[in-house]
């Protein structure tokens, strides 16, 4: 374990953080401020790997990292971006019906609530047509 990647735990082991790369970055250099924009996303890549830290991937977004390892849902607001844990179980009827999937080896699985965080709902009343259209879930 090298000084670069405690830093990096280190920053992302604070409660419900969802960085992207580049904000860890300009954290680790205040610590560190010889450490590289290119470290940061090797070791990133290479803690996430190891099972150290969880990618947070949303398409068509940024790559946002999470500290925290046990199972649990995210929340993103479609106004500012925010991603927050959802607490409570995550024991839903998902690893039953991955059951249903023959010939298959399932991993894993993610769920994302799309929504609005207080802040925007304070700060505008209602959704935008573009918002609404982000939110939408096939179903």
């Amino acid at each position: 374990m090298t000084r670069q990647r405690r830093v990096i735990l280190e920053i992302l082991s604070r409660e419900g953080w969802h960085p992207a790369g580049d904000e860890v970055y300009r954290v680790a250099r205040r610590r560190l401020p010889r450490i590289s924009l290119g470290t940061v996303y090797r070791n990133l890549d290479l803690l996430s790997t190891q099972g150290l830290i969880q990618r947070v991937e949303i398409a068509g977004r940024r790559r946002r990292f999470d500290g925290k390892l046990e199972p649990h849902y995210h929340a993103r607001c479609v106004s500012c971006g925010k991603i927050e844990d959802v607490a409570g179980s995550t024991a839903i009827s998902v690893e039953s019906a991955a059951a249903n999937l023959k010939d298959w080896q399932i991993l894993g699985h993610r769920l994302e609530l799309v929504g609005r965080c207080p802040a925007c709902i304070a700060a505008s009343p209602g959704p935008s047509p573009a918002e609404a259209d982000q939110g939408a879930v096939d179903g």
